[in-house]
């Protein structure tokens, strides 16, 4: 099945982003609208209570079976928003890092934001997602 995402980079901004700069989707596609995707276990807890990577990672996992259940996968996902609870530098590079190796080669446009808190107790990732898909 063809994708409907399409990737734009460029070379005359920085190649230091690990990330597209833009992408696109044609007029024909059904946009996946994804509410953001939380560290939560299938009880509710919170996975990886201090530990940003674990919580990134079951972000992505959790996010995987959202766009599932919407006809979509990870290669469908036109950009990201990753949100953080941190006000360290470090701590956002740990979860992007764990978010940039799960889209590997799909380095769809991205934006990693430093927040002061989230809404689930001890959460500290949590990532907005839009897809694109052909019908």
């Amino acid at each position: 099945m063809p994708k409907a995402v399409s990737l734009i980079r460029s070379t005359k901004l920085s190649n230091a982003a690990e990330y597209a700069y833009a992408a696109t989707a044609p007029a024909d596609s059904r946009l996946i609208f994804l509410a953001g995707s939380c560290p939560l276990n299938e009880d509710g807890s919170t996975a990886g209570v201090g530990d940003y990577a674990v919580q990134a990672a079951k972000c992505i996992s959790n996010m995987k079976i959202a766009l599932r259940e919407a006809g979509a996968g990870i290669t469908d996902v036109i950009s990201t928003r990753v949100l953080v609870a941190s006000s360290r530098q470090e701590d956002l590079v740990t979860a992007w890092e764990v978010v940039r190796d799960a889209f590997g080669d799909h380095d769809v446009p991205s934006t990693l934001l430093g927040v002061t808190v989230l809404g689930y107790d001890d959460q500290l990732v949590e990532i907005e997602a839009v897809a694109a898909v052909l019908d």
